[in-house]
């Protein structure tokens, strides 16, 4: 068992916990100090305070009090100790009861004290009047009603201590909440920007903003990023006019052989040409694999039906598409890219099997897609290499067949662009299957 495991997952969570674990030990051990000594010590003296008044009352009214000395005595309690006292001749106490000792601590505390001074049976309410204190006393011949306010027994300064901490704690805390959220956001913004970087999105709407240590990553991040877009650009741009150079002289060729007689080295020399324009369309479709589209919210289940439909035109009953009956989301993806990818992949299957069949799942934010064959399939040795570019499958194909070696490396590099996976495995048909993973 690891801390770790009942630590918050996210950012604002643990920043959350930092401040609030801190926040709450202070005040906990701050209140129980608090009820543990000063509490304790105000109640007691206060309880002490009162029971002496009592008892002095007591005293002085003796066992028989005389009307004449009851009339002056309670004058000068209520003057000087703000109890109001009255005595009902031949009344008697019941039943006799002690407080509950389940009742407020001021209660408990306040029992003791009379316990101790008093010789007298008595009887103490607390509950019954909000703001006055009963305390009847058994004398001889009758019953000494006492009323005390309850502010010489309970102080008003606890609760004014325990809500100031509280409110003051709860202020602090809501305080700091927008501060970690103003700081959060940030980070959060930085984050779905590289997202989408990686899933070949666009994110103009990130701005650099933050703290002084946010704004540095988000610095190196747009520089990253427009290192990356520059490289693709480049590549692309440099591979045009390659290819753009090399098909002038094939031109002048092509034309020449035209003009040339018919022979066997004349159609091989055509082969060659023909060839080499292969080779630079190749050369062109994976330059193109992370090009310049635009990124635009469609469906797969419209990509996968639009190509079945262009296949089942070359290939008749060689493909089977299934489609779950729960629709499958649409997400942001660069459509004539992916169309080309997978295109390669079901194209690539059709070729070297006699049946291939395509199915979807979608599940925990990714769009699978299950594309498999019942031909000779792909080696498990090879199968990392048959990604790379310019690889070719021979070794495990069609000897008699083959391109450049890019077309599943144009798949896979196109897939990597919008933040997906695709990878080789054994069929349950016998022959290949390509798995295509794409978070939406």
């Amino acid at each position: 068992m690891q801390l770790r495991n009942y630590m918050p997952k996210t950012l604002f969570g643990r920043m959350l916990a930092i401040i609030l674990v801190p926040m709450i030990l202070v005040q906990v051990v701050t209140v129980f100090i608090f009820y543990e000594r000063h509490w304790d010590s105000v109640t007691r003296q206060m309880a002490a305070s009162l029971a002496g008044d009592i008892d002095f009352i007591v005293t002085q009214a003796g066992a028989n009090p005389d009307q004449d000395g009851l009339r002056v005595l309670a004058d000068t309690a209520s003057r000087y100790s703000d109890i109001q006292l009255a005595y009902s001749q031949d009344k008697i106490l019941t039943p006799y009861s002690q407080p509950d000792r389940s009742a407020p601590y001021a209660e408990e505390a306040f029992a003791g004290v009379l316990d101790s001074k008093l010789e007298y049976p008595w009887w103490i309410d607390l509950r019954s009047d909000p703001d006055y204190i009963l305390i009847h006393i058994q004398l001889a011949e009758g019953v000494l009603e006492l009323q005390a306010g309850r502010k010489r027994l309970i102080s008003s300064t606890s609760w004014t201590f325990f809500g100031w901490t509280v409110g003051s704690s709860l202020f602090l805390f809501c305080i700091a909440l927008l501060f970690m959220q103003a700081q959060v956001r940030p980070i959060i913004s930085l984050a779905n920007a590289a997202r989408q970087l990686g899933m070949g999105r666009q994110s103009d709407d990130w701005h650099l903003q933050g703290a002084k240590e946010v704004r540095l990553v988000g610095r190196a991040f747009s520089a990253m990023r427009h290192r990356i877009n520059r490289q693709l650009t480049e590549r692309t741009s440099m591979l045009a006019g390659v290819s753009h150079d090399l098909r002038t002289p094939l031109t002048r060729m092509r034309l020449q052989l035209a003009l040339m007689p018919q022979s066997a080295e004349s159609t091989e020399l055509q082969q060659d040409i023909d060839e080499l324009e292969q080779m630079i369309e190749g050369y062109l479709a994976f330059a193109r694999g992370e090009g310049t589209e635009k990124t635009a919210s469609a469906n797969i289940t419209d990509v996968l039906e639009a190509l079945k439909q262009g296949f089942d035109r070359t290939h008749k009953n060689k493909l089977t598409l299934s489609i779950p009956e729960t629709p499958l989301p649409d997400f942001p993806m660069r459509l004539q890219a992916m169309k080309r990818a997978l295109e390669n992949v079901i194209g690539n299957a059709l070729r070297y099997a006699n049946h291939t069949e395509v199915r979807t799942k979608f599940r925990d934010d990714i769009v699978s897609i299950f594309i498999d064959d019942d031909g000779p399939g792909i080696e498990d040795g090879f199968k990392k290499d048959a990604l790379r570019p310019f690889v070719r499958g021979e070794q495990s194909r069609n000897r008699q067949t083959g391109g450049t070696g890019l077309g599943l490396a144009i798949a896979n590099d196109i897939v990597l662009s919008h933040g997906g996976e695709l990878t080789l495995h054994d069929s349950p048909k016998g022959g290949l299957r390509v798995l295509i993973s794409l978070p939406v």
